[in-house]
């Protein structure tokens, strides 16, 4: 250090005591300088500095609290949006529960309701055939009938004579008689 102190010394333009004057060399004139301008940057600038760092540092904190608060609101718009989820969740599968429980209610009354109908038709066929039966029964017993008589009358015709025939009828009417004096 004494080598730099002593070309600041010897270079020797240093006016003397009570004048002033320009030293022109920059290598001794560069440190002070700057050590000069430093000192009055730090002295003066330090307020300055500080207020510019506290400002920032204070932007930098509402930033941050900022973003926390919107972190808090969008964890909590999530948790509201997870919340109406699982409720609409639930309400579809209870949804879905009651519409099969409908469905298979509906599909048990119809398939009642389509083995009513049966029964009824198969009763009501039922019934109609019976109709059917005893209606062709009874043709066939008229039908038996008829042929019995036109066979008994076609034998009576051909055994009876006149004088025969004469005589069941005076008989008959005799009985006739008979019954009418019984009755009075």
């Amino acid at each position: 250090m004494n080598n730099g102190t002593d070309s600041f010394f010897s270079l020797g333009r240093w006016p003397s005591a009570g004048s002033f004057g320009l030293n022109t060399d920059i290598l001794a004139t560069n440190p002070i300088n700057l050590s000069v301008v430093i000192g009055v940057l730090i002295f003066f600038g330090k307020g300055v500095l500080s207020d510019l760092l506290d400002n920032r540092k204070q932007r930098i904190l509402n930033t941050i609290q900022n973003s926390e608060d919107l972190r808090g609101a969008a964890v909590n718009q999530l948790e509201q949006a997870r919340a109406r989820l699982r409720k609409v969740e639930l309400e579809a599968d209870q949804y879905r529960v009651n519409e099969y429980s409908a469905i298979k209610r509906e599909k048990l009354e119809l398939i009642n309701s389509i083995y009513t109908t049966l029964e009824q038709e198969e009763n009501k066929n039922n019934e109609t055939l019976r109709v059917e039966q005893e209606r062709a029964i009874n043709q066939v017993q008229q039908w038996v009938l008829q042929q019995a008589l036109q066979g008994a009358l076609g034998t009576l015709n051909g055994c009876l004579n006149t004088e025969l025939h004469l005589r069941t009828i005076r008989v008959n009417i005799g009985l006739l008689g008979a019954m009418k004096e019984i009755t009075d």
